[in-house]
């Protein structure tokens, strides 16, 4: 399987445990697959998630304010809503660097 050029995918990371591991391609898959479900289903609950050595993956509830309509000027209400960022781990942010 060829990964997707600048992009790392679900597909990429069940390959990579099909071959470090030794799983077979359905059961990498599912593996991506649960992992990903149980970030996502605790996320969905309010939860923030932290990889060590990796990043967290924060909520925040923004809370209505008043933005502006850039091509008109215009003011308009923003909604209050969940947000997720992600930051990154010192870890991660010095391979990055490094290249």
């Amino acid at each position: 399987m060829m990964r997707s050029v600048g992009t790392l995918t679900r597909a990429d990371l069940a390959e990579a445990i099909n071959r470090k591991l030794g799983f077979s391609r359905a059961e990498s898959l599912d593996l991506v697959e649960s992992v990903l479900a149980h970030m996502c289903e605790a996320m969905g609950k309010g939860e923030n998630v932290k990889i060590s050595g990796f990043g967290s993956f924060i909520l925040r509830d923004k809370k209505e304010r008043i933005g502006r309509n850039p091509k008109t000027g215009v003011e308009v209400p923003i909604t209050p809503r969940r947000v997720m960022t992600f930051r990154a781990s010192q870890l991660l942010k010095e391979r990055i660097a490094k290249g």
